[in-house]
């Protein structure tokens, strides 16, 4: 019984397989230059690239911001052209109203299944949506 006793080990199934590392944390506002979240990087026409968060920043909700460093940053890549169209007619549906048929410049409440006007009968400002195509004359033969 005790050659049984030795040859059982305790072990921590939830234990990491490898030491943990800890980055730096930066109060809110204080990141050191250099540094950038995913969001600044978009902004400056950058990608992290690959590369793990080098330090966090404090942010007022529960999770903390991670940061990137900027010189380690690749450039973001050109989106093709059967992106930008499969991008465009994703938001074509969700801009365009499926009662009036025009699309708003901006993205129509799901909960509606409408635009406003054809819902609540508020007015929409002509600046704001492009108005439905015409529907194509039928030529028949005379």
């Amino acid at each position: 019984m005790a050659d049984q006793d030795e040859d059982l080990v305790d072990v921590d199934p939830y234990a990491p397989a490898e030491p943990e590392t800890t980055i730096p944390v930066f109060k809110r506002l204080c990141a050191p230059s250099g540094y950038a979240t995913k969001r600044q990087l978009r902004a400056m026409g950058l990608r992290r690239g690959g590369q793990e968060p080098v330090a966090e920043v404090e942010t007022r909700g529960p999770k903390n911001g991670l940061l990137y460093d900027i010189a380690k940053a690749r450039p973001v890549r050109p989106m093709a052209l059967a992106e930008e169209y499969a991008l465009d007619k994703a938001m074509a549906a969700r801009q365009t109203c499926g009662t009036c048929g025009r699309r708003y410049f901006f993205v129509l409440p799901t909960s509606l299944k409408s635009c406003l006007e054809c819902h609540g009968g508020t007015p929409a400002d002509p600046a704001g949506y492009i108005a439905p195509p015409a529907p194509a004359a039928h030529r028949l033969a005379a």
